[in-house]
């Protein structure tokens, strides 16, 4: 028998397996009793339908773009609603409820060292419910629990008696929440069954310096003894073993953390609650990782086919390039394009990395482009922009994989002559970075595979000194923008600002900058509007930018307090963030006084506006639900 025959006879054997294990696991039911076997949409329904029967109004999820300037991405449910929970905004007035239910799609960068193991990702989707201060008809510590129990139990069929919870035991001025044992207890949660943990692990938030937190109540589920480390301390957060996992976790929001570090009590109450849709959805189809659930089960079984590799021989491999597809697809969707800053590092860092890793199974470029459809085809009726974004997305992933390649091959090869050194020095390192694109994260990962040191300090001193040397002047930016610098770095802030004010003139005051991004290239700008522009209004926006330059606006900067900032009529849209001293822009004709715009901003800008010469609207088209994407060039 050939290689090849002998490779297609052990996929085809390991396929049948895994049938016969799936048919014997839907007929004899779970290793859980009465817990319910279902597929990843209708557990989104589910709980979704659950919250709304209750009273819960349905919020459809953010973009992983925030509005926050202080974060990268969004990380938590929570996120679009921190105003409401602060209580700077009334969640009745804007969603017509203060009790709220969603699916958030999150992204965390800590987690990208991590995926490969079971219960790692970076993108993920977190089921989430809001109690947002207290009325007649709202509910804090009890509803929630009550709620939890009535969903996991007898909505999901989990058993009561494998349930865990774990509760805040206390620290300092924050005393133990002796209310949250009692009512685990009321609800039939026995005390040996109730663990009580610092605040390390059951205090929640903030989620920057300051802002609303407070205790927490993880629930835990016991997977069964067969999965446990035999140790009698064994239960949740063991460190030994992963019998016992975390699914729910309901944070109890009562405190402010103020600027000196200080906790108050919030003015309101609220219900913060969490809980990984991916884990959740792996107890219940009895899977160890969600590798192995309907999200990636045909993902990975394709994979398996194209790569003519069993999936529990490279585990591992398989789960990285799911995982980084699934996550730049919506990377993407959302507007991040690949860059060397910010949100464009990290989309590239996944790009690369999975193009990586797909060579150690012998994929053939392009390869990925069936499994992104297969991504698009299978989040499509959940998250629309997807589908909108399918050209962008496969365009993106194409333009970033061709790169690559002409710079892959020539840093391998830099790379295998250094395979016989015991330590690379961070010079080394950093040139492999710029010269040949490979970053940091990837070199390290090679070094380890090699068993060889690398001089991480000696990088980043040598990455700071070519930042000093390549981006002299360079201020760090506010509002979303990344940090720029540098002539163009200036014009482009300027023009940002001249095609704020252009649409606000154009579409009308409703308009407000929503995020954006710089790069060496063009500038992006995201703001509300809820209708595609008209190509006559593109033009009338690129027209009345164009007119500023060519009238030689002069640029203005002032420092003031931000309270007398805003007084003055200075636009800010994030003003929730912005420090006690900010500096305001002002653009205006020198002749007649009018001003033309005035923002907050601490970016770097040209002094007249007739130095960026011309200006130039790319692209328009849809953000999210009710913004709108410009990409514009300046002529430089």
């Amino acid at each position: 028998m050939s290689f090849q025959a002998h490779k297609n006879l052990q996929i085809s054997v390991y396929f049948l397996l895994s049938l016969i294990d799936k048919v014997n696991y839907l007929t004899k039911g779970s290793q859980f009793g009465n817990l319910i076997v279902m597929e990843s949409y209708k557990l989104r329904k589910l709980f979704l339908d659950f919250f709304e029967e209750r009273g819960h109004k349905i919020v459809p999820s953010s973009s992983l773009l925030p509005t926050d300037p202080s974060v990268l991405f969004t990380t938590a449910g929570m996120q679009q609603f921190s105003l409401y929970l602060s209580g700077r905004k009334d969640s009745a007035k804007d969603f017509g409820s203060k009790h709220l239910v969603s699916c958030q799609k999150c992204f965390r960068t800590g987690d990208i060292e991590e995926i490969g193991d079971d219960t790692h990702h970076t993108f993920f989707e977190m089921l989430g419910n809001w109690s947002i201060g207290q009325d007649e008809n709202g509910y804090f510590k009890e509803g929630a629990i009550k709620y939890a129990l009535e969903f996991l139990v007898d909505t999901l069929g989990l058993e009561k008696e494998r349930l865990f919870v774990t509760v805040f035991k206390g620290d300092g001025n924050i005393p133990r929440d002796s209310e949250a044992i009692e009512l685990w207890k009321k609800y039939g949660i026995p005390m040996e069954r109730i663990m009580e943990c610092s605040k390390r692990d059951n205090f929640w938030g903030p989620v920057s310096d300051t802002g609303p937190c407070g205790p927490c109540s993880e629930i835990h589920y016991d997977r069964g003894e067969h999965l446990g480390c035999g140790r009698t301390d064994c239960g949740p957060n063991c460190d030994h073993c992963k019998r016992v996992v975390e699914i729910w976790n309901l944070v109890f929001m009562q405190y402010f953390k103020n600027e000196k570090g200080e906790y108050e009590l919030l003015n309101q109450t609220n219900i913060d609650t969490g809980i990984g849709f991916e884990r959740l959805l792996s107890l219940l189809q009895g899977k160890s990782a969600s590798y192995e659930t309907d999200i990636f089960a045909d993902f990975i079984s394709q994979l398996e086919i194209v790569s003519k590799t069993r999936y529990d021989d490279n585990k591992k491999t398989f789960r990285i390039i799911a995982d980084h597809i699934r996550s730049s697809m919506f990377l993407i969707s959302d507007g991040v394009e690949p860059s060397n800053l910010g949100q464009g590092y990290v989309l590239r860092r996944l790009l690369r990395r999975m193009i990586r890793y797909s060579k150690l199974i012998n994929l053939k470029p392009k390869f990925w482009i069936e499994f992104v459809l297969m991504m698009i085809d299978k989040y499509k009726d959940i998250y629309p922009n997807v589908m909108s974004q399918k050209e962008e997305i496969i365009e993106t992933i194409k333009r970033e994989e061709e790169k690559f390649e002409k710079t892959i091959q020539s840093g391998l090869g830099i790379i295998e002559k250094m395979v016989d050194k015991k330590e690379w020095s961070g010079e080394e390192v950093f040139d492999l970075y710029q010269s040949y694109g490979f970053p940091l994260e990837l070199s390290l990962e090679i070094a380890k595979e090699k068993g060889i040191n690398v001089d991480v300090n000696g990088f980043n001193k040598a990455l700071e000194k070519h930042q000093d040397l390549s981006r002299a002047g360079a201020e760090k930016k506010f509002g979303g923008v990344g940090k720029d610098s540098g002539e163009v770095g200036a014009k482009l802030h300027t023009a940002t600002h001249l095609l704020h004010s252009a649409l606000r003139k154009v579409l009308g005051s409703h308009v407000k900058q929503m995020g954006s991004d710089i790069n060496a290239e063009r500038l992006r700008f995201d703001f509300s509007h809820t209708e595609k522009m008209s190509p006559e209004q593109i033009k009338e926006v690129e027209d009345l930018v164009n007119e500023k330059i060519k009238q030689g606006l002069l640029v203005k900067k002032e420092e003031m307090e931000i309270d007398k900032a805003l007084a003055s009529g200075a636009l800010a849209f994030f003003k929730e963030k912005y420090p006690d001293m900010v500096n305001v822009w002002t653009m205006f004709d020198s002749d007649s006084e009018e001003v033309f715009s005035k923002e907050i901003c601490a970016g770097p800008h040209v002094e007249n506006t007739s130095e960026l010469m011309s200006f130039k609207i790319i692209k328009e088209e849809s953000s999210s639900a009710g913004v709108r994407r410009i990409k514009a060039v300046i002529n430089q």
